[in-house]
């Protein structure tokens, strides 16, 4: 009996969980009367997917019984939320996949399965789904934790948010994550702060915006923190305007207050003293001069000239040097328009600071081999291209021989006497000409004939070198010379009759040159107007004294930091001679006897490198100036250790270290107690 009791009932549940269909004519639908009781959640699920036709995999932590009934007939789709109702009653969740695949899993585990990411309120139901929120006007780590205490944590739903891109990302059933997203889009408006532009007719937006915030941060101290952000004032010199901003009750007293404060001065003139900071005075007035021309010009122009009369205003514009300031008067309004151009005009202005690497690189190989022939008496071959001429050599040699003259004298009786005498040498013009000598010379003499060999072989190198820093203000010219001046003679002038005669010398600058004007663009970058030259003096002629010279002048645009190259390759020369005697000096192997062969190569490079580099505050030149003191320290410093030779008891100049503070002399009171303890140690 037992047995067959419990068959009929699960008989009844099953029947009365049974699909109710409807139908009529020429309208197909499906509707479903819900009833269980008792029954265990995967036969409940098993029923629910055969009903939809889907396809539910059961997680096997989902147990237990449940008891549901419906009095309704309800549609598909309302049968589809009855059983997502009925498994959020018991703590279990639905997760649909890709494939169209639900899962069933308890609603804790949800929020690590692949829940689907969705725009809008798309579902609204007790799905669990995951949705992105973007928020313009609050933050998201101060919404975040409001949002955490509405969510369902416990049966899975989870709020994060993403600071960087300010956005929220909710996850929970849909029905939950909609009615936070509502709540996001309401809270987000009420942050919305409009902005309201305010055009001023007489006032200064800057002078306006510095009251109003004088205001509102005394105001702000008696009240301490609103609920809501203070509002906000922004001055916009270039039309005159204060930009408003804050909420519709903040914006509107702010405005009256600007309003009212927004009047034209009683007076029809004044006169202002104004302190420049970094423009010179004097180089002003005549900018200033001519703006206020052009204002004028401009309203006689369009007709305004309701003020006075229309008769010209007075505008007067000078300047005191000493205290560097403007001393201006002219009425309110041109008053504003000339404050608003010095306020412009005078502003600190970017330096640049300019590295350059001036590389020079020589290179001079020559080579001499000639052969001359000589006789006592001063006769043989000679060849000027750089051997020492032979027959001057002979004629030396001759003059440098001690020599025996015979001579003959008669005597009072008639008688003829001869006598011999002995003339020593002249050794000067020989040394002269071996003192002139370059490389080796060697010969042979034989029966009063010689033969003289010259071998010649010269290697020029050098190699110059210059790392000038130059530091100038933008639009400002820069010049550095390493070098020496020059005398050049410019004219001869002779009084009368050839008396006192006297020359005219000008100097010139010989070295190392560089002149450079930086101009700073817009963004980072900077035109360069470049000079640079190197000189040296080459040598004298009959004239005067020769100077090479090379010189680049040029306009480049390079970015702040880059490295910009100049010059190159600047000439290579290779150069051959021959003097030989004709047909003699062609005959083979012995033609080199009655020939001189001279080579020669120059090869020179001149290259320049530039780095600009923009200096806009005084912490990045202090920087700058820190780094170079602190090396030629270094430099200091290694010389002391090295020592000095030859004394070993001195020490060489070191700058002291670098310090930032400015540090004032002693008073006459701690010189006067430094010294006294200075005795006392002493004795």
């Amino acid at each position: 009996m037992g047995f067959l009791r419990q068959l009929k009932c699960r008989i009844w549940v099953v029947a009365a969980a049974s699909l109710v269909l409807t139908s009529s004519i020429g309208i197909s639908a499906a509707e479903y009367s819900p009833n269980f009781k008792d029954t265990e959640i995967s036969e409940f699920i098993n029923i629910v997917g055969k009903n939809l036709q889907k396809t539910i995999i059961v997680d096997p932590n989902v147990r237990g019984k449940i008891s549901v009934r419906s009095y309704d007939l309800l549609t598909e789709e309302q049968y589809y939320q009855f059983f997502l109702n009925v498994l959020q009653v018991y703590d279990f969740a639905v997760v649909e996949m890709p494939s169209g695949i639900l899962k069933v899993v308890r609603s804790k585990d949800a929020k690590a399965s692949n829940i689907p990411v969705v725009e809008g309120a798309l579902m609204n139901g007790d799905e669990f789904i995951t949705r992105v929120v973007p928020v313009y006007n609050v933050p998201v780590r101060e919404l975040a934790p409001i949002l955490r205490q509405l969510n369902d944590q416990a049966g899975g739903g989870n709020v994060v948010s993403h600071d960087p891109s300010n956005v929220m990302m909710l996850t929970g059933r849909a029905a939950v994550v909609n009615r936070l997203v509502e709540i996001i889009e309401r809270v987000d408006r009420a942050g919305d702060e409009e902005v309201e532009i305010v055009k001023l007719k007489y006032a200064s937006a800057s002078e306006m915006v510095r009251i109003i915030d004088s205001i509102n941060k005394s105001q702000g101290k008696q009240a301490g923190t609103g609920a809501k952000s203070d509002p906000r004032v922004v001055a916009d010199d270039r039309t005159n305007s204060v930009i408003v901003s804050g909420d519709v009750k903040a914006r509107q007293r702010l405005i009256n207050l600007i309003t009212r404060m927004d009047q034209e001065l009683e007076s029809n003139g004044n006169t202002r003293v104004l302190f420049l900071n970094y423009a010179k005075a004097e180089d002003l007035v005549k900018v200033l001069q001519g703006v206020s021309a052009s204002i004028q010009a401009e309203e006689q122009g369009s007709g305004n000239t309701s003020r006075r009369g229309g008769a010209d205003r007075e505008v007067s514009i000078d300047s005191h040097e000493d205290s560097n300031a403007l001393v201006i008067t002219a009425e309110p309004d041109m008053m504003r328009s000339l404050e608003e151009v010095i306020r412009r005009l005078d502003v600190r202005r970017a330096q640049v600071q300019v590295e350059a690497i001036i590389v020079e690189v020589f290179e001079g190989d020559g080579t001499t081999l000639g052969v001359q022939l000589v006789s006592e008496q001063g006769g043989g071959t000679q060849f000027t291209n750089g051997v020492t001429p032979v027959g001057a050599l002979g004629v030396a040699l001759y003059q440098a021989e001690d020599r025996e003259v015979t001579r003959t004298t008669t005597t009072a009786n008639g008688q003829v006497v001869e006598s011999t005498d002995t003339i020593e040498g002249n050794l000067t013009p020989l040394a002269n000409l071996l003192g002139g000598a370059n490389g080796l010379i060697a010969g042979i003499i034989d029966n009063g004939w010689g033969a003289v060999v010259q071998a010649v072989s010269t290697d020029t190198n050098s190699n110059i070198l210059a790392t000038p820093h130059l530091t100038t203000m933008d639009n400002e010219e820069a010049f550095f010379i390493v070098g020496q001046e020059v005398p050049i003679i410019t004219g001869t002038t002779t009084g009368n009759n050839n008396s006192n005669p006297f020359q005219t010398v000008d100097r010139q600058e010989v070295g190392i040159k560089l002149k450079v004007t930086p101009q700073i663009n817009e963004g980072d970058a900077v035109q360069l107007l470049i000079e640079q030259e190197v000189s040296s003096v080459s040598g004298a002629t009959s004239v005067d004294i020769s100077i090479n010279k090379r010189e680049i002048k040029t306009t480049v645009i390079v970015d702040d930091g880059g490295t910009i190259v100049l010059g190159g390759l600047i000439d290579e020369d290779v150069q051959e001679s021959v003097s030989k005697v004709p047909l003699l000096g062609d005959i083979p192997i012995l033609g080199h006897l009655f020939k001189t062969t001279s080579t020669s190569k120059r090869k020179r490079n001149l290259m320049v490198f530039l780095r600009p580099t923009i200096v806009r505050d005084g912490a990045t030149m202090t920087n700058i100036s820190h780094g170079k003191y602190n090396y030629i320290r270094a430099q200091q410093l290694k010389r002391q250790s090295e020592g000095v030779p030859l004394m070993p008891n001195t020490k060489g100049p070191i700058i002291p270290e670098w310090n930032d503070k400015l540090a004032l002399p002693p008073t006459y009171d701690q010189y006067l107690m430094e010294k006294e303890k200075a005795e006392k140690e002493q004795d």
